[in-house]
């Protein structure tokens, strides 16, 4: 093995290889930080130019290259103005966004900057190492164990449930999962919910609903409180801190990145989880184990809260070749336009890429250590005028998040049909807010809904019934998992709650 990763380092070193790598990194990084338009698109893109470049090892690098840095680059916009524009950055913004909201947009940048190099890096370490092994475990899962996984996901709800919050977070889970039936259902030829729209005929996008549940809110928010942002409460802060970390926080965080690095590339392995479910679970299990004062922080600015989905999605993006790579199965929207693209270039993934071209299996491993650090050295100086967004004037910074909000939304369907949706959603969004509901929980339900639908579905056929729950233990197991982060909150702060009874009655 050693062998062939000597040849592909040189490969990957060469000048024009080495172009390919930093131009890819540059493109997905400044398409991460802009909300609305997300990999899937630029790769599709990009698929064209890689195409015309010739060398099936150079092209994929390219396009790999614009993946990552898209992951990387993601939370930027997660945390200035609070409007993820991919799936897997939702997460981030739990944390980042109240950090930026205090005036600590450059240590949030800083954090997520640096959980992502050791989540990409730890996951292209784990790649190179596991790869033949960890695909023969993915063949073990089936739809029953998918239908589990999404279980699990959805189980993240008891995270981002506050005090007496679970049966809101519940109900907002259960309103995502409705949301996310409105259209066609990939096992049946048949529209449901639309109301005879036929712009709804493909369901409402993430997109749309992602802007509406945290961007447009926040702008509105705005503009129903002007002196919000004067009391530090929103809008950002004029002031901007400190960028670095102390050696207290980074002792704080290392061990976070450390964890959801080596689980988000495991997460990232099995097709049809990727970083999405990487970065919620991350998050879940992060503000689990957390105790005390810093299980409070999680929703408040919290840098674990933050480190914890960055390092996940970065590694879980890594993770993500396994599959792609050595059984030709894509593990999410953005690899399958990969595959169409290795398929394009007359390359076919599976168990003997590795051995019949080496040069392709390789080189793209290798060129993602290389792309770490380029990503790290791109992003870091850039923090200090990244930051300096937030010390924008509100009055311009609200027509800057709506813009972006509505671009995004046009963009991820183009029709006009989005931007209404849009507009109700978010106008929806606030009231609940106001509420006191919590938002995530939504979006969860949503992401998950449609995968959750279609394992359970196939599962069901294959057995006829719900037996596959018993008869497959990992499915059983997972299952018993999903149930335990759902009591585990609950059973804690009863615990607390009687400790504290306790305590009374002794005084």
């Amino acid at each position: 093995m050693l062998d062939p990763m000597l040849d592909a380092l040189q490969i990957v070193l060469q000048p024009r290889i080495l172009l390919m790598v930093v131009g890819g990194c540059v493109i997905g990084t400044l398409i991460g930080m802009l909300p609305g338009l997300g990999p899937m698109s630029i790769i599709a893109i990009m698929i064209p130019i890689a195409i015309s470049i010739g060398d099936p090892s150079a092209a994929l690098i390219l396009l790999a290259a614009v993946y990552y840095g898209a992951i990387f680059g993601g939370s930027t916009s997660s945390i200035l103005i609070n409007a993820p524009g991919v799936a897997s950055t939702v997460a981030t913004s739990f944390d980042g966004f109240p950090l930026a909201r205090r005036g600590e947009a450059g240590k949030a940048l800083t954090v997520a900057a640096i959980a992502s190099f050791v989540g990409g890096t730890v996951g292209a370490v784990l790649l190179m190492i596991f790869a033949p092994m960890l695909a023969s475990v993915a063949l073990l899962f089936h739809s029953a164990e998918y239908f589990a996984m999404m279980v699990v996901g959805l189980s993240a709800i008891a995270a981002f449930a506050g005090t007496g919050q679970v049966a809101k977070a519940l109900t907002m889970t259960v309103l995502g999962l409705m949301i996310a039936t409105v259209g066609q259902g990939a096992l049946f030829n048949s529209t449901r919910f639309t109301g005879g729209i036929l712009e709804l005929q493909s369901g409402i996008g993430f997109i749309t609903l992602a802007m509406a549940m945290f961007a447009l809110p926040e702008a509105l928010y705005l503009v129903l409180d002007p002196k919000r942002s004067k009391r530090g409460e929103g809008g950002g802060s004029s002031e901007i801190k400190g960028l670095r970390i102390t050696r207290a926080e980074a002792r704080q965080i290392a061990p976070v990145i450390g964890r959801q690095s080596i689980q988000g590339f495991l997460i990232g392995v099995l097709p049809g989880a990727g970083a999405t479910i990487a970065s919620f679970l991350g998050y879940a299990v992060e503000r689990n184990i957390a105790k005390g004062a810093d299980q409070a922080e999680f929703g408040n600015g919290s840098l674990k809260g933050l480190a914890a989905p960055e390092a996940a999605n970065n590694a879980a993006c890594t993770g993500s070749f396994v599959p792609l790579l050595t059984l030709g199965i894509p593990g999410s929207g953005t690899t399958a336009i990969l595959l169409g693209a290795l398929i394009a270039l007359n390359v076919t993934p599976g168990p003997r890429l590795m051995t019949d071209q080496p040069d392709i299996f390789w080189g793209v491993i290798m060129s993602m250590y290389i792309g770490n650090v380029v990503l790290l050295v791109l992003n870091l100086p850039l923090i200090p005028y990244i930051a300096k967004l937030l010390a924008v004037p509100r009055t311009y910074l609200i027509p800057f998040i709506l813009f972006f909000t509505l671009m995004g939304a046009y963009i991820g369907q183009n029709n006009t049909t989005e931007l209404l949706l849009l507009v109700g959603l978010g106008v929806m969004a606030t009231i609940l807010r106001f509420a006191d509901y919590p938002l995530a929980p939504l979006l969860i339900g949503f992401i998950l809904g449609p995968m959750l639908e279609n394992n359970f579905a196939r599962a069901m056929q294959l057995y006829g019934g719900p037996s596959f729950i018993l008869e497959r233990p990992m499915t059983l197991g997972l299952l018993v998992f999903a149930a335990v982060l759902i009591v585990l909150p609950s059973w804690r702060a009863r615990r607390a709650r009687l400790r504290k009874a306790g305590v009374a009655e002794g005084d």
